[in-house]
């Protein structure tokens, strides 16, 4: 899923590249050759898989205190991955530090449809099931506002549509932010 996507946001990235939740690599094949790899998972249960596929380094820990210095990343990648984190600021305000001057936060994520609608009443009511069993997934949150609203100096974003089971629509947001 998201191969386009993935393809449009990834296809560009170059030096050192944190990936935030990689989970199992689905973004491997969308990076391009030489880049320096990095991924922050907190599931050391994938840090085997994530070795194996010899990409780069996996660090152990949460987005909200990355272990990086200030300025010592490219880019950072997060897909699919802001809808399980509580404090979505706190990792924004993380991203900006780690990202050296002009460094570009690369992002895909679903996002809370309009308020008042079908597909919003459904997220609302999948939500107590997805943070528990889709680790921690609130299908409800307004991801787009928290990375406008993060102190970037520059956001590039837009929507895309996904359609779901029973008519349900899943809103989007797919872009780059600029350190």
């Amino acid at each position: 899923m998201y191969r386009d996507q993935r393809r449009e946001l990834l296809n560009d990235l170059s030096g050192t590249v944190l990936e935030i939740g990689p989970g199992s690599g689905p973004n491997f094949p969308y990076l391009p050759s030489g880049i320096r790899w990095i991924g922050l998972e907190p599931n050391p249960y994938l840090h085997e898989r994530l070795r194996d596929a010899e990409y780069g380094s996996v660090l152990c820990g949460d987005a909200e205190s990355i272990p990086l210095a200030d300025g010592s990343v490219d880019a950072v990648v997060a897909t699919i991955v802001l809808c399980s984190i509580d404090a979505q600021s706190r990792v924004l305000a993380e991203v900006i530090r780690v990202l050296r001057p002009g460094g570009r936060f690369a992002f895909l994520e679903h996002v809370g449809a309009e308020r008042g609608t079908w597909s919003r009443w459904a997220q609302r009511a999948v939500t107590p099931f997805s943070r528990r069993f889709d680790g921690g997934c609130d299908a409800t949150r307004d991801t787009g506002t928290s990375i406008t609203n993060a102190g970037f100096a520059r956001v590039d974003m837009t929507e895309f549509v996904v359609r779901g089971p029973l008519g349900v629509s899943i809103p989007h947001v797919l872009g780059r932010a600029t350190a």
